[in-house]
């Protein structure tokens, strides 16, 4: 039977301070290297968003040249 995460979290609550601390050191670690199956979901996930965002229209769409220019613009 699968640990639900109400499960987990009250035996992680129930550890004492430092192995608190430990377990959660070691889970923001783990955000930091996602298994290649979570890492191809995450590039998924953000390629629709960003193609709904296109969709509705939502970002400035600039042809290289014109990025360019402005960049330029700015730095001037």
């Amino acid at each position: 039977m699968a640990t639900t995460i109400a499960e987990l979290e009250a035996e992680a609550l129930a550890l004492d301070l430092d192995e608190r601390a430990a377990l959660a050191a070691r889970l923001l670690r783990s955000l930091d290297q996602p298994t290649p199956a979570e890492n191809e979901r995450l590039w998924l996930d953000e390629a629709e968003r960003r193609l709904k965002d296109f969709e509705r229209g939502e970002p400035r769409m600039l042809d290289g040249p014109q990025a360019l220019r402005e960049i330029l613009d700015e730095l001037d």
